[in-house]
């Protein structure tokens, strides 16, 4: 059976959320259910998942609270260390390590770095590549890959990872407007 890959970018969604959405630190209950993501996978593409959490270790420090529930609900933590931009190149080399592998790929970021290979993985006419992502804040790298057969799932509205509804402006579907969350 084949496997989705589901790779997750967590300081890039961690710091939209915070800096661009809740214009502060996100508490406990505004932070997204990370199961759901993979339940979101599993059901959407009706296959195995593989959860691949990527977090920036070079302090030397893991949040082990946090690991130990992405070990429970069955992420693979992958806590990257080094110089530059850890996570990201970490992400990067998974991207192109799946190149070569079968599967579909959804990753969960807003970041245009991962476009190039986004777009490799697209040129796979047999392959699924998703992207998880407040759809306000995608990167126009990565929007201008839906013209090539990238599907674009909304974190909140499409997988319903959060517990809160979020104070978001953004633009709304009319046939997903619902009046009574602005009265």
């Amino acid at each position: 059976m084949p496997t989705t890959y589901v790779l997750v970018d967590g300081e890039n969604i961690d710091a939209t959320l915070g800096s661009s959405i809740l214009n502060g630190r996100p508490t406990p209950e505004q932070r997204p259910r990370w199961e759901r993501v993979l339940d979101f996978a599993q059901r959407t593409w009706g296959q195995d998942t593989k959860g691949l959490f990527f977090l920036n270790a070079t302090s030397g420090t893991l949040p082990m609270s946090f690991v130990q529930a992405l070990l429970a609900i069955g992420f693979q933590p992958i806590p990257l260390s080094g110089e530059g931009k850890v996570v990201d190149i970490g992400i990067k080399r998974t991207l192109d390590a799946l190149a070569d592998r079968e599967g579909d790929v959804l990753l969960a970021s807003h970041d245009g770095d991962f476009a190039p290979e986004m777009e490799a993985l697209l040129e796979d006419d047999d392959r699924k590549v998703g992207l998880l992502a407040f759809r306000e804040f995608t990167s126009t790298q990565l929007a201008h890959l839906v013209e090539q057969g990238l599907e674009t799932f909304d974190l909140e509205s499409d997988v319903k990872a959060f517990n809160v509804t979020l104070p978001r402006l953004r633009i709304i579907p009319l046939e997903e407007f619902d009046p009574l969350r602005f009265l």
